[in-house]
């Protein structure tokens, strides 16, 4: 009975951090994976989140569908198709601690810049095509790897000191596309079963409400306070990301 009321405590708190990502708060959803992790092997957890993601990208796109940086999209994306099929490529190879570890350590790092920079003056980046390149790319390839993607692209356009909205928008219409490209790739690896997907599509309606939820909190919230939260969650999950791959090169 213990083990149950764990495995069920798991998937629900992992599909509420996920939902609260996807309502806006980037970043908070990253720890549903390994969350997860705790009841079930790690790349079984990776394939129920996947469907899950989906459900919750649908809600999300629609809810911010007038809201969206087009130029940044045109941007990353492509970065992100090569980030995706690099991470297929290297998936059976790649430790996945060392990557963690140095997303972590950058994101660190760049949460601390930007909490910095909030007390001084500020000025606002522009969309440049060289970077947006390469971070779409290590975007696409963390997520591919571990749905870790989220650190890459706030490293990227937190600095345009975007409209609250607007970022949020451009956020999960980046996302959702990437989510969409990680299926063929998922699929060919074979990480996806009956048990994996009749669990994920079980968890359908709290993934939605968590969406929902995720979202009224956003608009609630004022741009600045925004960014304040974005940064220090980033931050958290830098810490968490760096923690766990140092565990599993240290442990392996």
């Amino acid at each position: 009975m213990t083990d149950s009321f764990f495995f069920f405590f798991a998937v629900v708190a992992a599909t509420l951090f996920a939902g609260l990502s996807k309502g806006g708060f980037a970043g908070v959803g990253m720890v549903s994976t390994p969350i997860l992790a705790l009841v079930m092997p790690p790349v079984q957890a990776a394939s129920v989140m996947l469907p899950i993601l989906l459900i919750q990208d649908a809600y999300s796109v629609v809810s911010y569908r007038r809201t969206v940086d087009r130029r940044n999209l045109a941007i990353l994306l492509p970065g992100a198709v090569l980030g995706i099929a690099l991470g297929y490529s290297l998936a059976s190879y790649l430790p996945q601690a060392a990557v963690a570890l140095a997303i972590g350590v950058i994101s660190v790092g760049f949460a601390l810049l930007g909490l910095r920079g909030r007390t001084v003056a500020r000025s606002k980046r522009s969309a440049r095509v060289a970077p947006g390149m390469f971070w779409g790319a290590l975007s696409g390839f963390t997520s591919m790897i571990a749905h870790a993607g989220t650190p890459p692209f706030q490293i990227y356009v937190m600095p345009q000191r975007l409209e609250r909205d607007l970022f949020v928008g451009t956020s999960v219409v980046f996302f959702a596309v990437v989510n969409w490209m990680k299926v063929l790739p998922y699929t060919l690896l074979g990480q996806f079963s009956a048990e994996t997907l009749k669990l994920s599509f079980l968890l359908a309606p709290l993934a939605l409400f968590s969406t929902w939820l995720g979202i009224r909190l956003v608009r609630r919230t004022d741009t600045e306070r925004f960014y304040l939260i974005a940064y220090v969650l980033l931050g958290l999950v830098g810490l968490s990301l760096g923690w766990d791959g140092l565990k599993g090169l240290l442990f392996a």
